[in-house]
């Protein structure tokens, strides 16, 4: 019997098809979107943090609720939890998703500049506003 899907929001490297397909993720219905009030944050992980006239952009793919545990219980990411969030789709709808953020935001000086190029590349594509992309870091 197959489980029910649920809608995530990913603004990292999750929301590359091919990054879900190694870790046995089979993402459906995708779409190009945007979280409003929130900024990307990339300290060693990257996460969204609350940020007034903000935007984040990212893919919005449905999961089962056992992939999205699987996930998110990989070693490094076990202090991601779900947030709802509304996602604006560059299509012109507006969904409902689940957003996995840390509770707290890296530090300052926190930095991990591969993680941001590689990023950069996944973002460039799927074809997301150079604009944005020029501010990961």
């Amino acid at each position: 019997m197959s489980e029910r899907r649920v809608t995530g929001f990913f603004y990292g490297l999750f929301m590359d098809e091919v990054v879900l397909r190694e870790a046995g993720v089979s993402a459906q219905n995708p779409h190009k979107a945007f979280v409003e009030s929130f900024g990307l944050r990339i300290g060693r992980r990257a996460t969204l943090v609350p940020q007034p006239g903000a935007r984040a952009y990212g893919m919005l793919y449905d999961l089962t609720h056992e992939e999205l545990g699987r996930l998110y219980g990989a070693p490094g990411l076990e202090d991601y939890r779900p947030e709802a969030v509304e996602a604006l789709r560059l299509d012109g709808g507006r969904q409902a998703a689940l957003c996995y953020n840390l509770l707290e935001s890296p530090a300052p000086d926190e930095a991990n500049v591969a993680y941001a190029e590689r990023l950069r590349e996944a973002l460039e594509r799927l074809g997301f506003p150079a604009d944005y992309i020029s501010t990961v870091r």
